[in-house]
């Protein structure tokens, strides 16, 4: 999934904040620092999911038979294979 650098900001930014007010949390750094860090690693899932995708995509594409995006098939297929690299990754 593609989003923009101002959504990925918003979303390190809520997620810095919701820390802050978090009981739980401490920050040993200033909040700024939790900002980048959150949006580095939402940055690092976002890339993840989308060698997972790429790899789900070629898996189906390399079919003997053509299986077209949008059909019952295919949705069953990407979801499989999906799932299985996911596990590949251990996550």
């Amino acid at each position: 999934m593609r989003i923009s650098r101002d959504k990925l900001n918003k979303l390190a930014h809520v997620v810095a904040d919701t820390l802050a007010e978090t009981d739980e949390a401490e920050f040993l750094e200033d909040r700024n620092t939790i900002r980048q860090e959150a949006r580095k690693a939402l940055e690092k899932l976002l890339l993840e999911e989308t060698k997972i995708d790429q790899a789900a995509r070629q898996k189906i594409t390399s079919q003997r038979k053509i299986i077209l995006e949008g059909t019952q098939e295919w949705d069953i297929l990407y979801r499989k294979y999906y799932n299985d690299e996911v596990k590949k990754l251990g996550i």
